[in-house]
């Protein structure tokens, strides 16, 4: 009968296949298997990494795998001291920026290149197209939102102004979680639309040649 941890893994393993990883054990390492591998039980200098993630033959990730129940909050540090440590066969000279910790059932992620990283649930562990894509780009989304440009006021009411001014603050401070409320009459589908369309013209990805 499979432990706890080797039932969190064994859902782990499908989730990372399902999203397009190809899953191996140490003995079988071959970063060139494919654009993204995860290899099991990886050395590092402080212990063996329950999975490091390799992006076109580069590690740039780590998981932290725990049992169904386990608090995620409370092991980001190890992820953390995985993604600093030196890896055995493979020379990097930063730390991972992919960070994520799961149970096979919960699932938490940090970008170390934003401002201020910060773990965030997701529902599945990201693609390997998505993360070489992601490494490209100069920026991290949430750098990006720290640079809104002097919003155009032009047609605008004060309170529609008002709005999306605090809405760009609140995710330059990091919050994408944000409500505005408006009078009836007030412009709330105007004052939506400004806003979306500056997330989409400004904070759009910018990649490296």
């Amino acid at each position: 009968m499979l432990t706890p941890e080797q039932q969190a893994r064994q859902k782990i393993d499908k989730q990372l296949q399902l999203a397009g990883w190809i899953v191996q054990d140490l003995k079988d390492f071959n970063p060139s298997a494919g654009l993204g591998v995860a290899v099991r039980e990886y050395p590092t200098e402080s212990g063996a990494a329950d999975y490091i993630l390799f992006i076109d033959r580069k590690p740039v990730g780590v998981i932290e795998a725990k049992k169904e129940g386990h608090t995620l909050s409370q092991v980001h540090d190890q992820t953390t001291r995985y993604s600093a440590d030196n890896l055995k066969y493979i020379r990097k000279d930063e730390i991972l920026p992919f960070q994520y910790e799961s149970t096979g059932t919960e699932t938490y992620f940090t970008d170390a290149r934003d401002p201020s990283p910060r773990q965030r649930e997701v529902f599945h562990f990201h693609k390997p197209e998505t993360l070489y894509e992601w490494l490209k780009q100069e920026e991290t989304l949430r750098a990006r939102l720290k640079k809104f440009p002097t919003l155009n006021s032009s047609g605008l009411r004060v309170c529609q102004v008002n709005a999306i001014l605090n809405l760009e603050n609140s995710f330059a401070q990091n919050k994408p979680r944000a409500l505005i409320q408006m009078a009836t009459g007030a412009g709330k589908t105007y004052t939506a639309i400004t806003a979306v369309y500056s997330l989409l013209k400004f904070a759009k990805a910018k990649r490296k040649d």
